[in-house]
């Protein structure tokens, strides 16, 4: 299986070891295919010119990369610490507090001003990703008393995470909000929401996409318990999730969370929405040329449960092998499924729709088609990419050829399970449409004269949701000039 047959997209964060135009070069040609920016780490100003690179970088290879944004949600943090570091002692009292102070063995700020009104006696608050955890003792207008019940070491700006609490803050913050209509007016193709609880802070997010007439779409990082108990729900509210299993093997325990991955990945594979695994994917990577052997099960794991795509943080934002992060993952997941490969499909569990229309149905069909005709691909021709996504929903073991005329859903269906996206000239002559996919699909090497694939499209053409037809097709049956 090469590069490109790969199914298991990859993406990748840009950071200050990979926004050079030629580190993001050897990417592009190395499998990258989303870009994540990590907007908690400056606004447009700091990550423009890199975007900017990207594309330019993009268009001069033919490849298109989707642009993931990743919203940096409410700042729960500590504040300034005098000296760079303190030592919590377990059994000492330690206080969290609102007021503009210089952080010491005895107290720290936060910045997070409703912490005080939210918080009981009782609650739990852990430091620094876990890694120090306090019980509140009491609560005053300003601070928030607690005892350590987990020392550590503590420096400034650390995260604080508040499990069972229900905290006031909204999804959106006002920075989130300004960053979201700099992606909208500049063509972002995902928009990644932080700190998900409900249903409605998706559809917050969404209003404001609608109203200013943008294709972009969510991704909800479930990093919340809360967000679990409303699974089904934010999944029907968002075009994907993103495991986010850094904070949610905080906020919930360690045990929990690869079991709550599978379930995650089998809900949103049968919802049929893009499903994400991220966090501590390759993380000895950022140091170290190879992987530990856990990780490199832990990548295999995740493609073998179902996921649309594998996440790079670290590894690629700010490591010392960032390329070797990105080939590496790239090889284990073919690996992977090429083994997969030689399983028979119609034995295996795969994704079915809850719905059937027409174009569910027609999927359904051309999914079991090319398996049991062993064909090479199956060519989908799409206005929105909304058929392709139906079709990578069940899975199909031979490659998805996306063809469209719109460049933006193209870059959309870089996120999607199997799917190679092709933009091509809009035709309202079937024929001459198949035509040229045939053309492509062999100049791209995915089929030889004479080869069977399965096509979709609908009739008539360029009507958005319109998919009635599934045409078994021999390449170069139908040469017309």
């Amino acid at each position: 299986m090469s590069q490109s047959q790969r199914r298991a997209k990859i993406i990748c964060t840009i950071g200050p070891a990979s926004q050079s135009p030629g580190m993001m070069r050897s990417m592009l040609l190395n499998g990258l295919d989303v870009a994540r920016f990590n907007f908690s780490h400056g606004g447009p100003n700091v990550q423009q010119d890199h975007i900017a690179n990207l594309r330019l970088v993009s268009q001069d290879l033919g490849k298109p990369v989707a642009i993931l944004q990743d919203l940096q949600g409410p700042k729960i943090r500590t504040g300034p610490i005098a000296g760079g570091l303190i030592t919590l002692q377990q059994g000492q009292t330690f206080v969290l507090t609102t007021r503009a102070i210089p952080g010491d063995e005895t107290a720290v700020s936060t910045t997070y001003q409703a912490l005080p009104r939210d918080c009981r006696r009782g609650d739990t608050i852990l430091l620094d990703d876990g890694n120090i955890a306090l019980q509140v003792d009491s609560v005053n207008e300003t601070d928030v008393i607690c005892t350590v019940t987990d020392g550590g070491d503590l420096k400034p700006n650390k995260g604080i995470n508040l499990p069972g609490v229900n905290v006031s803050a909204p999804a959106l913050s006002e920075k989130d909000r300004h960053d979201v209509e700099w992606g909208i007016a500049n063509g972002i193709d995902y928009v990644a929401l932080s700190f998900v609880r409900h249903p409605d802070d998706v559809t917050a997010l969404r209003n404001i996409i609608t109203e200013r007439n943008s294709t972009m779409q969510i991704i909800a990082k479930l990093e919340k318990p809360e967000a679990i108990r409303e699974l089904d729900a934010i999944m029907e509210a968002a075009d994907g999730v993103m495991v986010a299993r850094g904070d949610l093997g905080v906020e919930m325990a360690p045990e929990e969370v690869p079991l709550l991955q599978k379930h995650i990945i089998k809900c949103a594979n049968e919802a049929g929405k893009i499903v994400i695994t991220a966090t501590q994917m390759l993380e000895s990577m950022t140091v170290n040329q190879r992987p530990t052997r856990a990780e490199a099960t832990d990548v295999a794991n995740a493609v073998l449960d179902g996921t649309d795509a594998l996440m790079l943080s670290g590894e690629t934002a700010s490591g010392a092998h960032p390329l070797e992060s990105l080939q590496m993952m790239a090889r284990i997941a073919i690996k992977v499924e090429e083994d997969q490969s030689r399983t028979n499909w119609l034995e295996r569990r795969h994704g079915h729709q809850k719905s059937k229309d027409f174009t569910t149905s027609v999927c359904e069909a051309a999914a079991h088609a090319a398996a049991r005709l062993n064909a090479r691909a199956i060519a989908c021709f799409t206005e929105t990419g909304g058929t392709a996504r139906r079709l990578a929903k069940f899975r199909p073991p031979v490659p998805i050829i996306a063809f469209t005329p719109e460049a933006s859903v193209a870059r959309h269906l870089q996120l999607v399970w199997g799917v190679q996206p092709y933009i091509i000239e809009r035709n309202d002559n079937t024929d001459q449409m198949i035509t040229q996919a045939d053309y492509a699909l062999m100049k791209s090497g995915y089929v030889s004269w004479g080869d069977a694939v399965v096509v979709t499209l609908g009739a008539p053409v360029a009507l958005c949701g319109s998919t009635n037809t599934m045409k078994l097709h021999r390449i170069g049956e139908l040469d017309i000039a």
